[in-house]
């Protein structure tokens, strides 16, 4: 197995960190587990560098010619073992996916418009402007052989942009993947329900009048264990309050955590006098809805079920006595043991996670690092998680390029 290029660096200036990310590239070419004929790149900027995204893109054509670019903006990014919350920084990988194998694709040059090429899933990355979002989402993912997408929607105080050989603003971009290309994603959730999960009997678009035929403000209060009658004491229980939708027979939650389906959004609302909550989304008759809070502790244990089951399914079913070892005494340091099969990866999480959710500066990254290894990473905290064909809120999307000998 080869290993993707990685490299991440801050500067104030992005001209001083792209050299400095540029020196640990070209230093990890000569090593001999590393790839040396990069096709595709990857490119996270934080929001400070957002101004100079198309110099940057134009650096990076000029130090790695024959590469194909994509990326986005965000207000953190992510790395192997590190993020980058609030400060300049960038994160690269280039992997040596055979270009016959993938097609870079934006606005300009939709994938729809690419003969020849069988799409079988894609990494997405979309505008934060552009409020049709979850419909553009829906629309990519039905040019794909399997309807799985992976992404997420850029993020910035600023200008937010993505990249896909070209900066833009607006819409959807990214590279599609035929199915030579061996991958695995998987969606971690960040939040936990705090009573039943209900069928929606009637809705009036984002307003959720009755559940279970039961007035919806009063399962909501009683689920918070609050009196109506006490504003003081529900308006704080409210505004910490999301809600948990999926589709009418879609997985429900198991053991307390959501299933994969399972979309958080916020509560925006409540009328009394309808007994009704207003939720940031067009709901319909037949969704399974539950309320929800966001939950450290089922962040990190739901993060590390993800990486296990990721890990599982690459590793061969039968070891050596010597790889077993090797696996089983693997720290977060250590360099990852071929049996892993891992020779990227990318990590797109919500902006609202990242170490300040989980308790320390990078710990969401170290979870990964410490279940998979020591293997190249990217990513960005993003406005919105693409997976499957939905938008989420408050997850976290893994995905691993496995070695073409897996």
């Amino acid at each position: 197995m080869k290993l993707f290029l990685h490299a991440h660096a801050t500067h104030p200036d992005w001209r001083f960190a792209l050299s400095l990310a540029n020196a640990q590239l070209e230093a990890q070419r000569a090593l001999p587990d590393h790839i040396d004929t990069p096709t595709l790149g990857w490119v996270y900027l934080s929001d400070h560098y957002g101004v100079a995204a198309e110099a940057l893109l134009t650096a990076l054509r000029s130090l790695w010619p024959g590469v194909a670019w994509v990326g986005s903006v965000g207000v953190g990014i992510a790395a192997n073992g590190v993020e980058y919350f609030d400060e300049p920084a960038l994160s690269l990988m280039l992997g040596d996916i055979a270009p016959a194998h993938f097609r870079v694709f934006s606005g300009v040059q939709p994938l729809s418009g690419q003969p020849g090429f069988t799409a079988a899933t894609a990494l997405v990355h979309a505008d934060t402007s552009a409020h049709d979002v979850a419909d553009l989402v829906g629309e990519l993912a039905d040019q794909t052989r399997t309807g799985y997408l992976f992404g997420g929607v850029a993020s910035a105080r600023g200008r937010a942009v993505h990249i896909a050989d070209g900066v833009y603003h607006g819409g959807l971009s990214g590279v599609a993947f035929d199915a030579q290309v061996p991958l695995i994603s998987r969606v971690t959730q960040g939040c936990q329900p705090i009573g039943a999960v209900r069928r929606v009997t009637a809705v009036e678009r984002n307003l959720v009048v009755s559940l279970d035929d039961e007035p919806a403000l009063a399962c909501l209060l009683r689920d918070l264990k609050v009196d109506a009658s006490d504003p003081r004491e529900a308006l704080p229980r409210l505004r910490g309050t999301l809600v948990g939708l999926s589709d009418p027979g879609g997985e429900r939650a198991r053991g307390g955590n959501f299933g994969t389906e399972t979309r958080v959004r916020h509560l925006v609302g409540v009328d009394p006098g309808r007994h009704a909550v207003a939720v940031a989304d067009l709901v319909e008759c037949g969704m399974q809805l539950a309320f929800c809070q966001r939950n450290t502790d089922a962040a990190r244990r739901d993060l590390v079920r993800i990486c296990t089951e990721i890990r599982e399914e690459l590793e061969p079913e039968t070891l050596s006595p010597e790889a077993a070892a090797a696996l089983q005494g693997s720290d977060a340091g250590a360099a990852p043991h071929a049996a892993r099969q891992v020779a990227g990866a990318i990590y797109v999480s919500c902006a609202g996670r990242g170490g300040p959710h989980f308790g320390s500066p990078s710990a969401e990254l170290a979870i990964v690092r410490r279940a998979l290894g020591d293997v190249p990473l990217v990513g960005f905290f993003a406005n919105g998680e693409i997976a499957h064909r939905h938008l989420y809120g408050y997850t976290g999307v893994l995905t691993v390029f496995a070695s073409r000998d897996a």
